[in-house]
């Protein structure tokens, strides 16, 4: 059907809304794509759904094209799945929650694990019904404690999520990899850069997992990506490569020193290279113990101390990624006043770990290997002591990847094979995530089938999701200049937008060779955007018609009388003057180029 201005329910904005952090959001609201209804929640406008619609065929058409199935679950899910496999209770408050009239306890779905893992487990019984992957697109529920950018990040928005049950791990890797090839082929057709990198599997669990990220500044995650072009991770799921141990014999004794107005690394090292000039002391060879308080979903509290090098920081979604489920707060000083063994500003690994007097658990980065030494606090204030020795004079209860990366690190690939590659950090949105799940959600749901041998054997799992709304986020954010939106054709809502010059009556005849246009190129299956508006300056819908984006324009106007129309590439803004006999042919042709 023709979309015409004149009745389009569509009203454009001069101005950036208030609320919008970022350009593309900004767009999509004064273009008329979108309206915020709550925060974190959206609602779609004529010409938005229409770009959502082309997004979501262009997703089912990959994954049916793949010989996935099309399934749909409902949103509204009762607690009992969740309950068995715990995430009721894990997923705390990002889960949205509600009883029914009769009290019973129901959730508004954020992911569908359970859900897909019962219907299999419902129909098949046999390796013989077995591999077969299934999907749905739809929306998902999740109380977000930081909705930001829009579509980007929001409580309530729509996901492709797909889950592949096979009999054993080789059919799980030969899954995971035509899904693989199926996302390279998705974001191909939306146009969208992308970055494949070793991610973490978070609370999802499972073993390989790795996310589509798109490189842009506006992104929430950082990744890094090797010099030498072998490896690309989310910098939560960076290895750092570990330093060879140093032998304990023959290693100087420990010492406490007194460091009075050190509250800084920089000024410890200060002192330090003072008080002993001979050893040129750097933040690398001090050990920073920060503490933060882990909430568990049971609500219970947890002091956790966390020992990196001096020139290093915690970093936060690093150390999320690491204690997931558990979510992080600051240590505070009421805190501090409950555990008086911790003495702030100078803790020291002395009295740390689990088997110490204090009980608080202790995690090192892996830099702190046997053998190394540190200036590290003396638990005392106003005193630091030197020469600490890791796996001599303290120990922990494992190691932690929490530090932040930093440009420059040693790739681990690179470390491990003896290469010198280095680091580099990029930033990048999360548009695709893929899991190999293995038995966590078949094994908690009891889903068995009976192998080639009649033995009941736990099906394997693979998860593998496709944030729709969030993608159609992303081509906003890497589609536009200084004028508007610059759509891709495919996910575009309209082929060409098609502008009548002038104003009625005066310019009868332009309008009316216009309408002819529109309805030849829709005859020809060209989608236009007709702007018939008779009353509207040519001024306002030049505006429009950059600000909404649709990528090519066709102008009936000053050039009519000489049996001509003007073609306009958006992105481009290269400018054709078009025959009006021809101009049905040239816009199909410039289509399908």
């Amino acid at each position: 059907m023709l979309l015409r201005m004149s009745s389009l329910f569509l009203r454009t904005l001069r101005e950036d809304p208030a609320d919008a952090e970022v350009p593309g959001h900004r767009l999509l609201v004064r273009a008329g794509y979108v309206r915020r209804a709550a925060p974190g929640i959206y609602s779609w406008l004529p010409l938005g759904y229409r770009v959502y619609r082309n997004v979501e065929r262009i997703v089912r058409e990959e994954m049916d094209a793949a010989g996935f199935q099309e399934v749909h679950f409902p949103a509204l899910l009762p607690r009992e799945p969740y309950e068995a496999t715990n995430r009721w209770t894990e997923y705390g408050d990002n889960l949205f929650r509600l009883k029914d009239r009769r009290g019973n306890d129901f959730l508004l779905g954020p992911t569908h694990e359970e859900m897909f893992t019962l219907l299999v487990k419902d129909q098949y019984s046999s390796y013989k019904d077995l591999p077969v992957s299934l999907y749905q697109i739809q929306t998902k529920y999740r109380d977000e404690a930081r909705a930001r950018g829009g579509l980007l990040r929001g409580r309530e928005f729509v996901m492709k999520d797909s889950y592949s049950f096979d009999i054993d791990d080789a059919g799980l890797a030969t899954s995971y990899e035509r899904h693989r090839d199926a996302y390279i082929k998705t974001f191909g057709r939306l146009g969208l850069d992308f970055e494949i990198v070793s991610a973490t599997s978070g609370a999802m669990g499972g073993s390989r997992s790795e996310e589509f990220l798109h490189p842009t500044e506006i992104g929430e995650d950082t990744f890094v990506r090797c010099t030498t072009g072998h490896y690309a991770a989310n910098s939560e799921a960076v290895v750092t490569p570990r330093p060879a141990r140093t032998a304990l014999e023959g290693l100087p004794a420990s010492h406490v020193e007194d460091t009075p107005d050190t509250p800084t690394i920089d000024s410890l090292v200060a002192a330090a290279n003072v008080m002993f000039p001979d050893r040129n002391f750097t933040a690398a060879d001090t050990l920073k113990n920060v503490v933060v308080t882990l909430v568990h979903p049971t609500g219970e509290r947890e002091p956790l101390v966390i020992g990196v090098p001096g020139d290093r920081e915690v970093d936060t979604k690093r150390l999320e990624a690491a204690v997931a489920p558990a979510e992080i707060e600051p240590f505070e000083a009421a805190d501090f006043a409950r555990h008086p063994g911790l003495v702030k500003g100078y803790i020291g690994p002395q009295v740390l770990g689990t088997e110490s007097e204090t009980k608080i658990r202790f995690l090192l980065d892996p830099r702190v290997v046997e053998g190394s030494a540190w200036i590290t606090g003396a638990n005392e204030p106003g005193k630091h002591v030197f020469d600490l020795v890791a796996g001599r004079d303290f120990t922990a209860d494992g190691t932690i990847e929490a530090a932040n990366v930093v440009e420059g690190d040693a790739c681990p690939v690179c470390a491990a094979e003896g290469g010198d590659g280095k680091l580099t950090l990029a930033r990048g949105l999360e548009i695709g995530h893929i899991f190999q799940l293995g038995r966590k959600y078949a094994e908690a749901l009891d889903l068995k089938v009976l192998d080639q041998n009649g033995k009941l054997v736990t099906v394997t799992m693979g998860s593998y999701g496709i944030g729709v709304t969030r993608a159609l986020a992303a081509i906003a954010e890497a589609s536009w200049d200084d004028k508007g939106l610059c759509w891709p054709r495919e996910v575009a809502p309209a082929d060409v937008h098609l502008i009548a010059q002038g104003k009625q009556p005066k310019d009868a005849s332009v309008f009316e060779a216009a309408e002819k246009l529109a309805l030849e190129l829709e005859a020809a299956g060209v989608r236009v955007l007709f702007d018939d508006r008779g009353k509207v300056s040519p001024g306002v819908k030049f505006k429009d018609a950059d600000l909404i984006g649709v990528p090519s324009l066709l102008v009936v106007g000053k050039n009519l009388d000489e049996g001509v129309i003007e073609f306009i590439d958006r992105k481009s803004g290269d400018k054709q003057t078009v025959p009006v006999g021809e101009a049905v042919k040239h816009v199909v042709a410039s289509i399908n180029s």
